[in-house]
């Protein structure tokens, strides 16, 4: 996802400096909280620091003039990657994923610690218990570093009170998700597609966008119609971004996602693409998909079924152009906004970026 590199530098930079101070800690306390501490490091390497970007543009949005974000905006923001990734880590124990931005996910990676080192007792049970409490550690860094960024703010309690509205919402959008694998069945075929936008907003379009900007606004000393502008805009991006991650998780080049072509259909994520494909075909075509759905064994082949399944049902289409929709609210939220018209312009760019992409 391109983007100016200042921003993302100084998130780079600020993350090396908290992790340098944790590593320090750690290594007092034992190899042991050291490893602990080195594989959150892990996990926090890579990605398109897309929260990060949209709080501190949020942020901007709302100053009188074009400023330069201070520390304490850089230090919210930073946080949002920390608690990012917890979320990362606990999402591929819950998946069952192996890799994640093309490496080990953090609970494969503790497994293969354990083994190397020849320590006794099953490393596959080490390495999803050590990855639930590096999940716990990352939520632990994340409020640690936001604190930092709040010490003495005026905007200390409205931030605090976005940032909580966040994490409360993508932790039940993350048990809608994993509850829908299952709830599936016992809801009529032509609901399954708002249930599964149900679980696309609280899951990401909250948590990936709408929320960063948000949380960025409030520090900045938001006012109620910059924020609601800032929301409506931000939510339909995510949903355009979540759906992108939708077709991307079904036809996308594992070389460019970092994750194994098909990854969630072999998850039976219960996607909007899924429900769209099961409400055109026959309910024998629908039985079929539904068998196969889920299933960690699927083969190349039978991921091309299910995908080209996909495509003749007129799903995939259907899903672009609900993207496309989705894209153009957005734009349209921001029309007469009460925000800096150079803010406005990096908010389009930025939407641009997050729904036409490959990874």
């Amino acid at each position: 996802m391109p983007t100016s590199p200042e921003p993302i530098e100084a998130v780079s930079q600020r993350l090396d400096n908290f992790l340098t101070e944790q590593l320090l800690y750690a290594a007092a306390l034992g190899p042991e909280a050291e490893m602990l501490t080195r594989s959150g490091a892990s996990a926090l390497r890579g990605g398109k620091r897309l929260r990060a970007r949209f709080c501190l543009t949020g942020w901007g949005a709302v100053q009188p003039a074009p400023t330069r974000f201070d520390d304490a905006a850089l230090a919210v923001a930073t946080s949002l990657e920390i608690f990012h990734a917890a979320a990362l880590v606990h999402d591929d124990l819950v998946d069952n994923s192996d890799t994640r931005r093309g490496q080990p996910a953090a609970h494969r990676a503790l497994q293969s610690a354990h083994r190397d080192a020849g320590w006794t007792g099953d490393s596959d049970t080490f390495g999803r218990s050590g990855a639930i409490l590096l999940g716990d550690l990352l939520v632990a860094w994340s409020d640690d570093l936001l604190e930092e960024g709040l010490r003495g703010s005026a905007a200390a309690d409205a931030t605090r009170q976005a940032y909580a509205q966040m994490r409360r919402d993508v932790t039940i959008g993350q048990f809608l998700d994993v509850a829908e694998e299952s709830a599936y069945t016992v809801h009529p075929d032509d609901t399954h597609a708002e249930r599964a936008l149900r679980v696309a907003s609280y899951k990401s379009a909250r948590y990936s966008i709408q929320q960063p900007l948000q949380i960025g606004a409030a520090l900045g000393g938001a006012d109620h119609s910059q924020s609601d502008a800032l929301g409506r805009f931000g939510h339909d991006v995510g949903m355009a971004f979540q759906l992108r991650d939708d077709v991307l998780g079904v036809f996308g080049d594992s070389a460019v996602t970092g994750k194994p072509v098909g990854d969630d259909l072999r998850e039976g994520k219960r996607t909007v693409l899924v429900a769209y494909a099961r409400e055109a075909v026959s309910p024998q075509e629908r039985q079929a998909i539904d068998q196969r759905l889920g299933d960690p064994a699927l083969d190349a082949e039978q991921i091309g079924i299910l995908q080209r399944t996909i495509v003749d049902s007129g799903a995939l289409a259907r899903t672009e152009e609900l993207i496309a929709d989705y894209a153009h609210r957005a734009d349209l939220a921001l029309s007469g906004a009460p925000l800096r018209a150079d803010a406005v312009d990096e908010l389009r760019a930025l939407a641009r970026a997050a729904t036409d992409r490959a990874a």
